[in-house]
């Protein structure tokens, strides 16, 4: 299975736009290099290329990864569809940008389905596209040899909807197996905390793409108001006894996604990037890729 890292920063990117912390400063100076917000494409036979997301740079970051390129036809193209993790605007923005595209399939859990509602009627009036439940018993296959499964890892609703009360499955991570080599993706973007669901799927996956928007869980009370940090974002810190770093120690992995401004891993020489060495974890820019 071929992995494009075709984003690699929360929302808003790296540098954010409205944010002048140093990191940030250091970005916009050209002292670290810039990120865009996450997204990762995925194949089984380099022909047939799913995302996982639809970020709102998306049309970037697909004309900068050459496997994605269209073609040969005028309009063909080698997307064809989207896994949706859960709905917040990051994730699924770009999906306006991908209308008109035929016979493109998209996959989330129901509630997400549900919230999405006004932008499919919108989108379907380009194109009819596919909407499915992700959470399907027994999984499902996608073109190019990929088997996924979904699994629940959080009930954090995005904020717009206006009926996302109770505690349906809006967060979901993926296990994508290579039927032709066996190898498997786990892929977990955004997870309030370590969970059993989690660290059942973990030890499965070959390689292991995991939130890693916060270091630590203190790192954005100097910043920013409390409200945006890791416990009221719904996002884990990367240490601590329930960090995404403690998840994959001893487990061969890469944590990349998504990157905050506050987050110090960017930087070239950082010292919180030596516990992220030792657990096997790697920290990757856009345009990585790598097979599993």
């Amino acid at each position: 299975m071929r992995v494009v890292l075709l984003g690699t920063a929360t929302g808003g990117g790296f540098p954010q736009w409205n944010c002048a912390c140093p990191l940030c400063h250091a970005a916009r100076d050209g002292e670290l290099p810039s990120r865009s917000q996450e997204c990762v494409a995925v194949s089984g036979n380099s022909r047939d290329w799913w995302l996982l997301h639809a970020s709102p740079d998306i049309r970037t970051q697909l004309t900068a990864a050459a496997p994605l390129r269209p073609g040969p036809g005028p309009r063909d193209t080698p997307v064809r569809g989207v896994l949706l993790t859960d709905a917040e605007a990051d994730h699924v923005t770009g999906l306006g940008v991908l209308r008109g595209a035929a016979e493109l399939k998209v996959y989330a859990a129901p509630p997400v389905l549900h919230a999405l509602a006004p932008l499919r009627a919108a989108l379907d009036r380009y194109a009819v596209w596919q909407w499915a439940d992700a959470l399907t018993e027994g999984g499902f296959v996608l073109s190019g040899g990929l088997v996924v499964t979904a699994h629940p890892v959080g009930d954090r609703a995005p904020g717009y909807p206006r009926d996302a009360r109770g505690s349906a499955p809006w967060v979901i991570a993926y296990r994508i197996e290579d039927l032709a080599t066996g190898g498997v993706l786990g892929y977990a973007p955004r997870v309030g905390a370590r969970s059993q669901p989690l660290d059942e799927l973990l030890p499965t996956a070959d390689c292991a793409l995991l939130d890693g928007t916060f270091y630590a869980a203190e790192e954005m009370g100097t910043a920013v108001p409390d409200e945006y940090g890791p416990a009221a974002t719904g996002q884990p810190a990367g240490t601590g006894e329930y960090g995404s770093l403690v998840a994959l120690v001893r487990r061969p992995g890469r944590i990349h996604s998504p990157r905050g401004g506050t987050d110090p891993l960017p930087a070239r020489v950082s010292a919180p990037r030596r516990p992220v060495i030792e657990t096997g974890a790697e920290v990757l820019p856009d345009g990585a890729e790598f097979s599993v």
